[in-house]
């Protein structure tokens, strides 16, 4: 029999948001089935452990930043302009777990640390073909203060509309760079 995929996708979901709201020691198999609403058999059922939950969290990230980074890639403005205008929390998948990813990386997990270099990197060459090498890092570090600072002031259920005129003058220094 094949395996719901709603039924997993609540899960994951779950298992998500526990690790946004509570970090990873709280999200034990018993708080993930609870917030999803199934069984723990049900739950067993799709993610036979913690790590295969842990796996699929990771999975779904590297699927979402494959996305995102194809919108990058793509983007009329640029790589820098699209990274900064995408350094906002916008309650999206791709934010909801790169957060989720994020506590794993906070409690050393080393695959979690293994696949943000991994991404970083990504967006680094992208930002690099947009804006040179030497400022791709610059521009990288301006987005993730941004979305840092957004995220202190206002949390995963902030919008960050205070921080619309902080976006215009990043890209204003980013054109600055470019000269």
């Amino acid at each position: 029999m094949a395996r719901n995929p709603v039924a997993r996708d609540a899960v994951l979901d779950a298992f998500e948001e526990l690790l946004i709201d509570v970090g990873e020691r709280a999200a034990t198999l018993d708080a993930v089935a609870k917030r999803a609403g199934v069984s723990k058999g049900g739950l067993l059922y799709h993610f036979p452990n913690k790590e295969a939950l842990i796996a699929a969290v990771l999975e779904r990230l590297d699927r979402l930043a494959v996305e995102d980074l194809a919108l990058m890639a793509e983007a009329a403005e640029g790589a820098a302009a699209y990274f900064i205008r995408s350094s906002l929390w916008s309650d999206s998948p791709m934010d909801r777990s790169f957060v989720a990813a994020t506590r794993l990386a906070e409690v050393a997990h080393e695959e979690a640390r293994r696949r943000f270099a991994a991404i970083q990197q990504q967006w680094l060459d992208l930002i690099a073909a947009d804006v040179g090498t030497a400022m791709a890092k610059a521009v990288l570090y301006m987005g993730d203060g941004l979305y840092f600072n957004a995220m202190w002031e206002s949390g995963t259920t902030g919008d960050g509309r205070g921080r619309h005129g902080d976006i215009e003058e990043l890209l204003a220094a980013v054109e600055r760079l470019r000269d």
